[in-house]
């Protein structure tokens, strides 16, 4: 296939907001390709190629003096070929390869290919082509159910391999796809409410536990075999040895865990969230420890667990890893839920997280079985921009442009933010100058006063409320904005909506998401 197929394909998406002609489109896509370009073509429609990260930024790309192709000439499979050797080149002599590698890649291209070449590369690609529109075209063009499709893709972490089990195999092919022990699963998600007592409202019967300001993990073993993934599904097992050794000493042989992990001070309190992902982050083991807490558990012993309500899961994470399981009570009653979540704040964790004890894990959705309440307003929002400091901050990026997801495009471009404020409050100097080399290096363009970045950077803020707004387009600002901490672990596709912002309007309607 040529990737100018795709380009054309992806103009007609962005040209509509109907999600049925987006469907359309994508499903007609999908059905002319062979079995070797459904992964590559998933990766580029997603802007997540399946190489990772191509190491290179927006001003590289943007200033090829080169002349582009007049017509369509380049194919899907030259594309990912490129890609692949563009993550090889290494050592010495590797800028002047890499210069040589994408100035032939946009000489074959066309100039409006180019164009839709690095927004790809840089992953600033947003048209509306999201994960739940594209499932939905895969199961449109293979001609299968599409909760099977969005089934598979959940349990096995893996839209393109997905994409292509459902394209190329049978419906059984598809129906086979389950859980692997080793191969990360999407993790479920949690809506908000405002009280306790709202929760329990919706939950019914729960088990109310400790939401803790750490790092999501999720922990495989197998046999002798462990290992740990990020809520990304990024492998980090090589940086959480003491996590591989608790769990290789558990009393089971296979088993997939969900849970958090936190560093602790010495008297056991919890650190801030920035010492436990700078502990995370690390490549090597450093004197701050991460212990584990678990609270879910997928698979056991040649069990898969996720079609089985949460009070027969909790069994079984008693019964393999009781020392390891996150504070908790089970309880339907709203004055033991409070004390619960009152104790919660006193050892200095965020809230509670209430669960009903009926609900199956929903891998890779967000529902009403899990509801998270927190004291204070937070939101994970994205960065859209930052402008240059001035005063003591000259020569920092400093105000930093934060923007709500709008998947439905309401409010602008379908799949993409919209605006809801700036702040440069809560920047300690060490984060400013993490900023300022983090966004120089994403940079895909300019805003008044700085620059406009790759829109893959969450940031956590806490608010005081919202307010109207005519300035933005979604109708909604951010009152007294202040950064609690940057969410590294966190991707894009997870952060909060416009739709949870203005839910806090007077007159809103219960949030939604968090």
């Amino acid at each position: 296939m040529l990737f100018g197929d795709i380009e054309t394909t992806l103009a007609a998406v962005t040209g509509t907001r109907s999600r049925l002609a987006k469907v359309d489109a994508l499903a007609s896509l999908l059905r002319g390709l062979e079995p070797d370009e459904v992964e590559p073509v998933v990766g580029f429609l997603t802007a997540a190629p399946r190489q990772g990260r191509l190491g290179v930024g927006y001003k590289t790309l943007s200033n090829r003096a080169v002349v582009h192709a007049a017509a369509s000439t380049l194919t899907v499979a030259e594309v990912d070929d490129a890609f692949s050797r563009l993550v090889g080149i290494g050592g010495n002599g590797s800028a002047a390869q890499r210069a040589a590698l994408l100035d032939d890649l946009a000489e074959r291209s066309t100039a409006g290919e180019w164009h839709l070449l690095i927004r790809i590369m840089t992953g600033e690609l947003r048209t509306g082509a999201l994960e739940g529109v594209l499932l939905d075209a895969v199961a449109r063009a293979a001609e299968r159910d599409a909760a099977a499709v969005r089934r598979a893709a959940m349990l096995s972490g893996d839209l393109g391999q997905t994409a292509r089990v459902a394209l190329t195999g049978t419906a059984d092919d598809l129906a086979a796809v389950g859980l692997i022990v080793g191969r990360g699963v999407q993790p479920m998600l949690a809506s908000t409410a405002a009280t306790v007592a709202e929760a329990l409202g919706v939950a019914g019967r729960a088990s109310v536990e400790y939401k803790l300001d750490g790092a999501r993990v999720q922990v495989h073993r197998h046999g002798d075999e462990v290992r740990v993934f990020t809520r990304t599904l990024a492998d980090v097992t090589h940086r959480v040895p003491e996590i591989v050794e608790i769990v290789r000493g558990l009393p089971v042989t296979d088993v997939i865990f969900d849970g958090e992990t936190l560093s602790l001070d010495d008297d056991g309190a919890p650190r801030p969230f920035q010492d436990t992902m700078a502990r995370f982050g690390a490549e090597t083991a450093r004197e701050i420890a991460l212990r584990p807490w678990f609270f879910d558990i997928l698979h056991v012993d040649g069990r898969d667990l996720v079609d089985e309500p949460l009070h027969a899961r909790l069994d079984e994470l008693e019964r393999v890893a009781a020392p390891w399981r996150i504070p908790a009570v089970i309880t339907d009653d709203d004055a033991v839920a409070d004390d619960f979540a009152r104790a919660a704040l006193a050892a200095g964790h965020e809230g509670v997280m209430v669960k009903g004890l009926d609900a199956t894990y929903t891998a890779g959705r967000r529902g009403k079985s899990w509801l998270k309440v927190k004291p204070v307003h937070t939101f994970d929002l994205v960065v859209l921009g930052v402008e240059r400091g001035s005063g003591r901050r000259a020569g920092w990026y400093s105000n930093l442009h934060l923007g709500a997801r709008d998947p439905d495009g309401l409010f602008g471009e379908p799949g993409g933010f919209v605006m809801v404020g700036k702040t440069f409050k809560g920047l300690t100097d060490e984060l400013l100058a993490w900023q300022t080399t983090h966004f120089a290096e994403r940079e895909t363009g300019e805003v008044p006063g700085g620059i406009r970045v790759v829109p893959d950077t969450v940031v956590e803020i806490a608010i005081d409320g919202v307010q109207r707004s005519v300035r933005y387009p979604g109708g909604v600002a951010l009152r007294f904005a202040r950064v609690k901490t940057y969410r590294s672990d966190k991707p894009a596709a997870q952060a909060d909506t416009i739709d949870t912002l203005r839910a806090l309007l007077p007159g809103g309607c219960a949030a939604a998401e968090g």
